[in-house]
């Protein structure tokens, strides 16, 4: 005869779901938090801090519109490609205008 237990069973072992079916609603369905959190001293206010956390799979951001690792160059590597193609095309106008400018002198003559 086994004698019942003093203590709660520990979350997850009767309910047959585990961490990699959670993790999988979570990223399926997404998380929202959201957060203010503000200092005041005599209705000034100091401090103000907006926390927002979205936890979800790429696709279901996406879904939301959300994109930004996209076009950030440090996490993207055509973002990274197409900022250095923006810059490069940049650095060539201002030298065609550079040299605009300033007429062509003759290369020095060597003696």
């Amino acid at each position: 005869m086994t004698m019942p237990s003093r203590f709660p069973e520990p979350y997850g072992q009767s309910s047959g779901a585990n961490l990699a079916d959670i993790l999988e609603r979570v990223l399926d369905k997404g998380v929202v938090i959201a957060g203010d959190i503000r200092i005041n001293l005599l209705d000034i206010e100091l401090l103000t801090v907006k926390l927002r956390l979205i936890v979800a799979s790429v696709d279901k951001a996406k879904e939301m519109g959300i994109d930004w690792w996209e076009s950030d160059p440090a996490l993207s590597s055509r973002a990274r490609r197409d900022e250095l193609t923006r810059e490069n095309a940049e650095l060539r106008e201002r030298l065609a205008r550079l040299e605009e400018l300033e007429p062509r002198r003759a290369p020095k003559e060597a003696p």
